[in-house]
């Protein structure tokens, strides 16, 4: 597999020397200054990419190329932000970038509750409250609705237990004081989504009914129209992945449970085994993300890597930990529930093989059951990406000004964990 980091740009406190000397091969970035909705042009592309080349590294994936609302709910120009994606698409591939790994996630990429949870050994994780986001759903963005769906929702956990999860909110609202509310707004609509290209800005002056006004957006749209949505767009953008052999990975649901009544359709295997059946074009493929599939107490990943690899074009390494009641912290990244060893085992040992030059040969359909199809790789037999994910804060990390779950010593650490395990694997 090939290494490669996530890295922000040339705002990044990160730099390329320093991901240069600890193994970096490829670097995962996007043109985050770009506004949502508008092409990459080509000569954007090209800068980007020669300044990273300058420094010995190569522009392997791009994440994310993001897809609008618009796309994701139907909305009216969707036609045309399609016809605009398939532009930056092939600008890309001009430009010699071939993978792009992208989310249909509606309003919200990813989420937690707490972005810097103290581990005992002095460290710090995110951290995923049930209690904290219902809270923040009924209290804070008080949406309509919200009590009666916490009141039925079913909390997904690995020893069964059974939560009173309205008791535990209305235990909060006795004790939240205004900085906690403040900072679970921080944490859920700002720090994790405002440096991803995504919907909000640390500047926005009124991030709650900004929010509300998206969730409107997918009034009425259910799991089987997100699902139809994202057909729609997969069939609109494959003939072009197809000439300019573009491997789009979709990422899934984190964390993999319905939130904020959105649908979300990228949770298990089976959801998974829909929308690779449903476009059976090896194109289109998996980021297979082990840290947001390990939140799922439903989830056996292991599992889902052995079927799935044969159309997984990049890899998130990262683990979780699931508490009894089901909430959960990012663990390390030789604990958890993810076995990332097992995994790099799984990944590693796939050969690159080139994909056929239409869609139609030797792509057979998916059973309910299994994947049997083309492995990675394309025309120029390219390695599999994969890149360590949301590692630990250590060390000063919170004093540096990263991106939430993007520290440097605790990234580079799990980096190390991950070099040795490979390098373990490859004597082996």
């Amino acid at each position: 597999m090939e290494i490669t980091w996530r890295w922000f740009g040339h705002n990044d406190k990160i730099t390329l020397p320093m991901l240069r000397q600890i193994g970096v091969e490829g670097i995962v970035t996007a043109l985050h200054d770009v506004p949502l909705g508008e092409v990459w042009t080509r000569e954007q592309i090209r800068s980007l990419r020669e300044y990273i080349e300058s420094y010995g590294l190569r522009w392997s994936v791009v994440e994310s190329l993001p897809v609008t609302e618009t796309i994701k709910y139907g909305g009216p120009d969707r036609d045309q932000q399609i016809e605009t994606y398939k532009k930056s698409l092939r600008n890309l591939a001009a430009e010699g970038i071939h993978t792009v790994c992208y989310n249909f996630m509606p309003v919200l990429d990813w989420a937690r509750t707490d972005l810097l949870h103290p581990n005992a050994d002095g460290t710090f994780n995110l951290f995923f409250s049930y209690a904290e986001f219902a809270y923040f759903d009924i209290y804070i963005l008080k949406r309509n609705g919200a009590r009666e769906e916490w009141s039925r929702t079913a909390i997904p956990s690995p020893a069964g237990e059974k939560r009173d999860i309205l008791a535990e909110v209305d235990a909060l609202a006795r004790t939240m004081t205004p900085e906690r509310e403040h900072e679970l707004v921080e944490n859920i609509v700002i720090k994790t989504q405002g440096f991803v290209s995504g919907n909000f800005r640390e500047d926005d002056e009124a991030p709650l009914e900004k929010f509300r006004q998206f969730l409107d957006l997918y009034e009425g749209i259910d799991k089987a129209q997100l699902r139809a949505n994202m057909k729609y767009f997969l069939e609109a953008i494959m003939p072009v992945c197809e000439e300019c052999d573009i491997n789009m990975c979709v990422h899934p649901d984190d964390p993999p449970i319905e939130i904020l009544g959105l649908p979300r359709i990228v949770r298990t295997a089976e959801d998974i085994r829909w929308f690779l059946n449903a476009v059976p074009n090896p194109h289109n493929g998996l980021t297979f993300c082990a840290g947001s599939l390990s939140a799922g107490a439903y989830n056996d990943v292991v599992a889902m890597a052995r079927e799935f690899a044969p159309r997984t074009h990049f890899v998130h390494l990262r683990s979780c930990h699931i508490f009894p009641n089901g909430d959960f912290t990012e663990a390390s990244h030789l604990g958890g529930r993810a076995d990332l060893v097992e995994l790099c085992k799984i990944f590693e040992s796939l050969s690159p093989s080139p994909l056929p030059s239409r869609s139609g040969e030797g792509c057979a359909q998916l059973s309910n059951d299994s994947v049997a199809l083309p492995l990675h790789g394309g025309a120029g037999r390219r390695p599999l990406p994969f890149r360590v994910d949301h590692g630990k804060t250590m060390l000063g990390d919170e004093t540096r000004g990263y991106n939430a779950g993007y520290s440097f010593l605790g990234r580079m650490y799990a980096l190390a964990q991950m070099q040795g395990v490979l390098a373990t694997l490859h004597h082996s």
